[in-house]
């Protein structure tokens, strides 16, 4: 199992992890950071298999992925 970790301040809400993300674990989430941007959340974090392609995509650095022993 992992751990998504998101820098809210630092999404910008591009979509890039959601759509490379295997297992459909990211979403759109419904609050907005304090440049406007809904950031995204871990919706289905108990899917996550830690293979960090969405941390590997984000232009903006605003993902960290920790799995978990």
């Amino acid at each position: 199992m992992a751990k998504v970790s998101v820098f809210s301040e630092k999404c910008k809400s591009c979509g890039l992890c959601i759509a490379v993300c295997p297992q459909k674990v990211l979403a759109i989430g419904d609050k907005a950071n304090s440049r406007g941007y809904y950031t995204i959340v871990a919706a289905e974090e108990e899917n996550c298999v830690g293979c960090s392609l969405c941390a590997l995509m984000c232009p903006d650095v605003a993902l960290e992925i920790y799995k978990e022993s």
